[in-house]
């Protein structure tokens, strides 16, 4: 048995088989920009960590850090005092004050970290130090 052919041809929409929709191209555009734009997000939420990691924010302990080695070489328990944190926080100071917690050489170290041109402290924390051979004025142990 033998097909004639009539002047068709055998794949009349062949074209269709080659070729994208508009709407395929739309689908596929559609995704690439939605990938896109979610992989830019996440480099812009990288950056901005990283930039976070780079200057963190000041805070009590890191004026406690300074203030031990201070009170370390002291022999007074009743100390107050301030500093900066230099060059790196020019905005920001501390203030510490230290008195003898009971009368068996542990300091209570009140800090405050301010920033300048803020009411609020920036930060607070309460140390105990033990420096047992600081002198109070009162109570002290010989």
């Amino acid at each position: 048995m033998r097909v004639q052919n009539h002047g068709l041809s055998p794949r009349p929409h062949a074209w269709r088989a080659v070729a994208f929709t508009l709407l395929e191209v739309m689908i596929a555009c559609g995704i690439f920009f939605m990938a896109t734009f979610a992989i830019l997000a996440l480099v812009a939420g990288t950056l901005r960590n990283a930039r976070n990691l780079q200057r963190g924010d000041v805070d009590a302990g890191m004026a406690a850090a300074q203030i031990v080695q201070l009170l370390k070489t002291n022999r007074q328990a009743e100390v107050s005092g301030s500093g900066d944190f230099g060059d790196a926080y020019p905005d920001y100071s501390y203030e510490f004050q230290s008195g003898e917690y009971q009368t068996n050489g542990l300091l209570q170290v009140e800090i405050v970290v301010r920033r300048r041109g803020l009411q609020k402290p920036a930060d607070a924390l309460t140390i105990w130090l033990y420096a047992p051979d600081a002198k109070s004025g009162y109570g002290a142990h010989l």
